[in-house]
């Protein structure tokens, strides 16, 4: 860092209940597949609930800079993308390390264009995050691979549908599969797919664009390949994974939130576990409600037995949502074990939550022991990924006194001014330089 320099802190001042209504924001991890599929036509998308934040900006750079045009509307939530002529296939390496969701343009720019020369993304320091099942899948499309020091080079004279069975059920190696399938010749079938709400929902805008998938929602995904596709209007469903944080801030804080365009369908494994720490919430009027007084006990397994939280592919619980279950642990009554077992860092900004007087035994870098009810207090921290950063967000406005918590470019990478938002529902929270 320059010196002189000093990123931006939030200063938080903790204990005072969050109250009032809330609407989540688009989901991050479909707006950014979904603005790479922009590639697949020549025709424009309009796109709304777009989430104004730092990844999708550096996205919409990444597709201004191979040629196609964005246009900017309703406050940049509101998006009309288009790449009228065949887009450079040479994604910038310097934009393209600046976030994970920049893999996504491999598929479109292959299928468009017939290469891609790829950099190795980058995105949040949690642990290796492999790139062989998209590779692996490219391959079986008959694609050739070559290995740069910098990263991959994708080359197709045409793309050829094939049974994939992929080896993890990855988002992201699903999502960039099929936008090579789609243009393909014949039937591509994805097996071990990943089926997220973000990865339905890039499935839904594609079928729009002319696309013919079936097994939406499901580990099968069928894929017939059409000869070209046309332009289509979506919109980006909530964002789940901010509706649990929200949840957490509530029920931490003492709170009494709403949550709107709440998508209940979406929410089941996170409300179950939420249930299971003695945290309630209540369908009302298309809304989610959390009131305030809640038990906060954990419940043990039959038998008396420590229970545990661990982490899964759709419908399991979300990996993103590890961290934020954590620090929601420290504040209910009880034991659990928390098993990450994706990603073998994401633990490790549980030392922060120590130094603020949590009781954690952090076992090994997917295991970690949580034993509440312990009252938090304010200290000085740092936010290592999007989540975490959340994470220790939340601790701060539950914690006794004053928190600085430094690095929050993080958490601006995945929430729309959160800042500004939770002041609104009466948080101590101000952005310092």
């Amino acid at each position: 860092m320059a010196e002189g320099i000093r990123r931006a802190s939030f200063r938080v001042v903790g204990g005072e209940p969050l109250c009032g209504r809330i609407r989540p924001q688009g989901n991050k991890n479909e707006a950014l597949p979904i603005l790479a599929a922009s590639i697949l036509t020549s025709e424009p998308l309009m796109l709304d609930n777009v989430p104004d934040i730092h990844d999708v900006r550096v996205m919409l750079q990444l597709l201004e800079s191979l040629g196609v045009a964005v246009e900017r509307l309703d406050g940049n939530s509101r998006l009309r993308v288009a790449c009228a002529s065949a887009p450079n296939s040479d994604v910038p390496w310097d934009l393209a390390g600046k976030l994970r969701g920049s893999v996504t343009l491999a598929g479109p720019l292959l299928a468009r264009t017939g290469r891609a020369i790829l950099p190795k993304p980058g995105g949040d320091r949690i642990g290796r995050r492999r790139l062989d099942t998209h590779l692996l899948g490219f391959e079986t499309l008959g694609a050739k691979v070559e290995v740069l020091p910098f990263g991959f080079l994708l080359e197709a004279d045409h793309l050829e549908g094939a049974d994939v069975l992929l080896d993890e059920a990855s988002v992201t190696a699903t999502e960039n599969i099929l936008s090579a399938a789609v243009l393909a010749k014949g039937e591509t079938i994805i097996r071990n797919a990943a089926s997220e709400p973000h990865v339905q929902g890039m499935c839904h805008m594609l079928c729009r664009m002319g696309a013919r998938i079936d097994g939406i929602g499901t580990n099968l995904l069928r894929i017939q390949g059409v000869d070209g596709l046309r332009g289509a209007e979506h919109r980006v469903g909530p964002d789940y994974l901010e509706v649990g944080s929200f949840i957490s801030l509530a029920a931490v804080t003492g709170g009494d939130l709403v949550i709107e365009d709440a998508v209940f369908a979406d929410l089941r494994m996170i409300r179950f576990n939420y249930d299971r720490l003695g945290i309630k919430t209540i369908e009302q009027d298309g809304a989610l409600y959390v009131p305030r007084d809640q038990p906060m006990v954990v419940r043990p397994d039959q038998g008396g037995a420590i229970p545990e939280f661990d982490d899964a592919p759709w419908p399991g619980f979300p990996a993103d949502m590890t961290s934020v279950a954590l620090v929601t642990a420290t504040q209910c009554k009880g034991t659990i074990l928390i098993h990450e077992k994706m990603f073998e860092s994401r633990l490790f900004f549980t030392d922060n939550l120590i130094q603020m007087g949590a009781r954690i035994v952090l076992c090994d870098p997917h295991r970690a022991v949580v034993m509440g009810k312990e009252k938090l207090r304010g200290a000085r921290v740092a936010s290592p990924d999007i989540r975490a950063g959340m994470a220790m967000l939340i601790a701060a406005l539950c914690a006794d006194g004053e928190s600085e918590i430094q690095n929050v470019d993080q958490i601006d990478r995945g929430f729309t001014r959160i800042d500004e938002r939770l002041r609104q529902l009466g948080a101590h929270i101000e952005r310092i330089s």
